[in-house]
């Protein structure tokens, strides 16, 4: 704070992060990044060259993305300083700050196999089913233990992962997640939850640790070992599986695994959406049509069908194009457009100027904000939630002004009748919803309990037209 005010430059952001440097998987570090190819600051600043990263490959990144956007790069160790051309260190101390990683990566690595030897359970989440207390393993006194073993018996019974997940979640049962308590679980089952408990060899009361490790410190990318590396300590803790039942679930897993045939991908896949939940519909072949994703795969509880045949939502959006072509050929509607999007033009540049003149304001009352701050007039909570608030602001009327400048641009440059005409005469010649109509002309459908469809059309270059008004169907508006 005291060098930005001695310079008289006004803070743009604090991007804090407490994850390792070595990783470039960082919230605040990938908003510092955007906005730096955005250009909204002109100086990074750190305490050193590792705050920012401490990967070669990742330094070196941050170091391009800000020469590219003309940013400078200061460490207040006086190592970095760009503005006054003190860069040739960069590559030394980005190699130093990695070498220091890799060796601390290599230590924690042979303390936890160290550990794991003596039989200490090394991860941070235990097993369903287990809790862990001082390294070791116990079995929960819930019922848990009990979910276990009915997903084996459920699995020797016949069923699927995928069925054996859909009973468990229609019934209320906590997941993996919930129960370790991670703050984005998800109350759903999943048929890759059910098989990593079935091939989890802990149930039998074996810990069976160091089946893969990270490929480096910089990558999180994980090698698998082969089983004679593995890290095995037998009778640990107690069972809850007993050791035939697992080997008999291992074999049925084998004797099952089969070879997927690739996907087929329907007409509307990808852009074909649930209403409701927003899940992707999928397409049932004896329905001949599409179905809620997340009713597919987790039932009513999840949500509910909202079946579409897909013969009937072609006809639809044909005759919605239909639409559109007699509208088209009417002159009355065609001079609509033009005045229409003249007062667009006017209404969006008096935005536009108003826009440019609140980010002015908004920026001076950050400058006395820093000063109040350096002056101890106000405490650095005050401050910062005052700048969080105001960057905020900034940032909302920053992307609306250059919304409104790229319409007022693209209307200026592209707006012409004979281009409404090649539109037409483009429509006119549609006989079938082809894969390429359907992208070229849909942004995305959403289906509602009743089959309703409701459509969203996109139309390219035709664009800027239609922000100017909506033409009203049955099933859909077309705006941009």
């Amino acid at each position: 704070m005291d060098y930005i005010s001695k310079k008289g430059w006004d803070i743009y952001d604090f991007y804090v992060d407490i994850e390792s440097g070595t990783t470039s998987k960082r919230p605040s570090l990938q908003r510092l990044i955007n906005d730096a190819k955005n250009k909204k600051f002109d100086v990074i600043m750190a305490k050193e060259l590792s705050r920012l990263a401490r990967n070669g490959e990742l330094s070196y990144q941050i170091k391009n993305i800000a020469q590219a956007n003309n940013i400078h790069i200061i460490t207040l160790d006086g190592a970095i300083n760009t503005v006054d051309s003190n860069s040739n260190m960069f590559g030394i101390y980005a190699w130093l700050y990695e070498t220091e990683s890799q060796n601390t990566s290599r230590r924690i690595k042979s303390a936890i196999k160290i550990k794991s030897s003596k039989g200490y359970f090394t991860s941070s989440i235990p097993p369903y089913g287990y809790y862990l207390e001082k390294g070791k393993l116990y079995k929960r006194n819930d019922n848990t233990p009990e979910i276990v073993q009915r997903i084996f018996k459920e699995y020797l019974s016949g069923k699927g992962f995928d069925a054996i997940a859909r009973k468990l979640y229609e019934e209320g049962i906590p997941t993996p997640s919930q129960i370790a308590g991670k703050a984005n679980a998800s109350d759903k089952w999943h048929g890759s939850t059910v098989r990593a408990i079935l091939e989890n060899p802990h149930y039998v009361g074996d810990l069976v640790q160091g089946r893969s490790e990270t490929v480096s410190v910089t990558s999180k990318k994980r090698k698998y070992k082969s089983e004679n590396e593995f890290i095995i300590i037998k009778n640990t803790h107690e069972p809850i599986i007993s050791r035939e039942e697992f080997l008999a679930v291992q074999q049925l897993i084998k004797s099952r695994r089969r070879i997927r045939l690739q996907q087929q991908i329907h007409l509307f896949t990808n852009i074909l959406f649930c209403a409701d939940c927003g899940h992707g519909m999928h397409y049932k072949k004896n329905r001949k049509g599409y179905i809620c994703g997340s009713y597919n795969k987790h039932g009513s509880k999840a949500c509910n069908e909202h079946l579409i045949k897909e013969d009937e939502l072609k006809t639809i959006i044909l005759n919605d194009i239909k639409s559109l072509i007699s509208k088209l050929d009417n002159e009355k509607f065609i001079k609509t457009i033009e005045v229409k999007v003249k007062t667009n033009i006017d209404k969006l540049e008096k935005q536009v100027k108003n826009y440019k003149k609140e980010i002015e304001n908004l920026k001076a009352q950050k400058r006395k904000a820093l000063n109040k701050f350096i002056n101890e007039e106000i405490n650095k909570e005050d401050y910062d939630m005052f700048i969080s608030e105001t960057n905020k602001k900034i940032n909302n009327l920053t992307k609306v002004l250059e919304k409104n400048q790229t319409i007022i641009n693209d209307i200026s440059k592209n707006f012409s009748l004979k281009d409404l005409d090649n539109l037409k005469n483009m429509i006119i010649n549609i006989k079938e919803l082809t894969p390429d109509i359907l992208n070229r002309f849909i942004e995305r459908i959403e289906i509602k309990a009743d089959g309703t469809p409701k459509i969203f059309y996109r139309f390219s270059g035709a664009s800027v037209y239609f922000s100017a008004l909506s033409i009203n169907t049955q099933h859909s508006t077309w705006a941009v």
